[in-house]
């Protein structure tokens, strides 16, 4: 792969051709403020938070859609800069609630506390989903924001949670596309689109319908890519710690981290580095695992049914229980059912035990669970 070599901020990056400037920048540190980009979504270039300076070159591009060529020069702090990034927030920012952005308790304030600024209970920063995660909170910090100088319209829109695992807040909505854009070049659905123009423009559904009433899946990805608490989960609670599995629900082997709390799991987020899944899930892989694992239903033991009542048992009763009722039958007399939430292995095994040592072909894999 040929390599190109330019300067940003007075250091010299290599990075592979094609490669944007934005993308440069982040190969060595280089903080640039953005909200619309996203690493595996297309550039997209709407929030214009990510302008920079390139030597020869007229204006202020955006470096999430610049090309980075051999050669390049780039400044990504001036002043100026700065100034040009402050408009377009406070822009961004005329229609959204920002009082997490410019009060100086937010850091300090519980769910509990009252709100020493008379926010309106619903709106209070402690209560938003993404509060402490949000990347709108990220670029205020950098670009120094306190104050709004533009007039503030806040929306009113009705929150939409027909969804059963997420909520879609409008009013939180910065316009950034970015779950437009997933659920378009990710899933390859396309159950929302930015509708109507100018101050109504809006993330809606076909019909302007709520989501439950739309062709949408329910996967997810729209709402991890959002920035800020727009699209949020409904049972949201932050982890303290996270382990790394293996989605159990079919046999592709989407690696995930289940975020743990209290001995409970508490979130599912999807492996980045799974060669699988790249950190995309499905339904039931992001909001299914939860229910399962903890329900009250959940056999954790074996049962034997005795004088017709099934009855506790070990393991080692139960394995011989069912060697010996297999011990009765031969060849075409026995059938093996196989399970898609198995992993290709296991089911591998499984055959090869059904055909090795019970000798028979009956043997079924398909969607039973």
């Amino acid at each position: 792969m040929d390599k190109i070599t330019l300067t940003i901020d007075g250091k010299t990056v290599e990075v592979a051709s094609g490669a944007t400037v934005l993308e440069a920048a982040k190969s060595v540190g280089i903080y640039i403020p953005t909200l619309c980009y996203f690493e595996d979504l297309e550039p997209y270039g709407g929030c214009r938070l990510c302008v920079v300076e390139i030597e020869k070159m007229r204006g202020m591009p955006i470096a999430c859609t610049t090309p980075a060529t051999d050669g390049m020069v780039v400044k990504t702090n001036s002043p100026d800069l700065l100034n040009v990034r402050r408009t377009a927030l406070e822009l961004l920012l005329s229609n959204h609630p920002c009082e997490c952005l410019t009060c100086d308790r937010r850091k300090k304030c519980g769910p509990n506390d009252i709100c020493l600024r008379s926010v309106g209970v619903t709106d209070r920063c402690a209560l938003c989903p993404s509060n402490g995660d949000c990347e709108l909170q990220k670029v205020a910090e950098y670009l120094d924001f306190h104050e709004m100088r533009l007039p503030h319209n806040p929306r009113e829109y009705p929150v939409d949670t027909s969804n059963p695992f997420f909520v879609l807040d409008r009013n939180k909505c910065i316009l950034c596309a970015r779950c437009v854009r997933a659920c378009n070049e990710i899933t390859g659905v396309g159950a929302i689109d930015m509708a109507y123009r100018g101050s109504q423009m809006k993330v809606a559904t076909l019909g302007d319908k709520p989501l439950m009433e739309s062709i949408c899946k329910s996967c997810g990805e729209c709402m991890v890519r959002c920035p800020v608490g727009a699209l949020a989960p409904k049972d949201m609670s932050r982890p303290d710690s996270e382990v790394k599995t293996t989605c159990p629900y079919c046999g592709v082997g989407c690696e995930m981290y289940l975020g743990i709390k209290d001995g409970r799991i508490v979130s599912v987020r999807g492996d980045k580095e799974g060669k699988a899944n790249k950190s995309r899930l499905c339904v039931k892989g992001r909001f299914g695992i939860k229910e399962f694992v903890h329900s009250p239903e959940r056999l954790t033991k074996p049962l034997i049914r005795k004088n017709g009542v099934l009855e506790e048992a070990t393991w080692d009763e139960a394995l011989n229980y069912v060697a010996q009722k297999l011990a009765g039958f031969t060849g075409d007399e026995i059938a093996v059912l196989a399970s898609a939430k198995s992993t290709n292995e296991d089911n591998y095994v499984i055959q090869k035990f059904a055909r090795a040592v019970l000798h028979t072909n009956n043997v079924d894999h398909c969607a039973r669970l």
